[in-house]
């Protein structure tokens, strides 16, 4: 089964977590590749698909929700996964006791359930580095404000990345894929 992991990342959080789930699925015997949004190969070589975006402000990078309605038609025949990163810090409920992970859900996975139909979707912590180079003008113009004790301590530096979460997410996608007592 031929599965194509295609990801958005602005700093390479959400890179990181598409290869590893990449990985994982590789391990389970599928036949995977990952690979950029705007690098995708045709849609119509794949049987199933996990498609990630790091989130800001609530929503996917452009490339992605546009990478999904483009090809909304072979992906509503097909299974599929979607994931988003963002959320940053130790924290796992906010201060008015949500789930930090519940309350970082884009609004890019209600947009897109309509079109493509998920089998899941998921939402992992992901990583800051307030020396990584900006990436738009927002980044560029916020940068002297990130540097403020505030800011730090609303944004932590750091790689919050769950990877036993990632891995454990990613053999349920390869579970949903690979029949019992079957190969891939």
């Amino acid at each position: 089964m031929k599965v194509l992991v295609a990801y958005a990342s602005r700093h390479g959080a959400t890179r990181g977590i598409a290869e590893r789930i990449g990985q994982v699925l590789s391990d389970r015997g599928l036949d995977v590749m990952v690979r950029p949004v705007g690098e995708a190969a045709p849609a119509g070589g794949y049987d199933a698909f996990v498609v990630g975006s790091g989130a800001y402000m609530g929503r996917w990078l452009k490339e992605a929700a546009r990478f999904v309605l483009t090809h909304r038609d072979v992906l509503s025949t097909r299974p599929v996964w979607l994931f988003s990163s963002g959320p940053i810090g130790d924290e796992k409920v906010d201060k008015h006791g949500q789930d930090v992970l519940v309350a970082a859900e884009p609004i890019d996975f209600r947009e897109l359930a309509g079109a493509v139909h998920p089998r899941g979707t998921k939402v992992f912590f992901g990583a800051f580095d307030p020396e990584a180079e900006p990436v738009g003008l927002a980044e560029r113009f916020g940068r002297p404000f990130m540097r403020m004790p505030a800011a730090k301590a609303a944004m932590p530096a750091g790689d919050f990345r769950d990877w036993p979460a990632i891995d454990a997410w990613a053999n349920e996608v390869a579970s949903g894929l690979i029949p019992v007592g079957a190969s891939a």
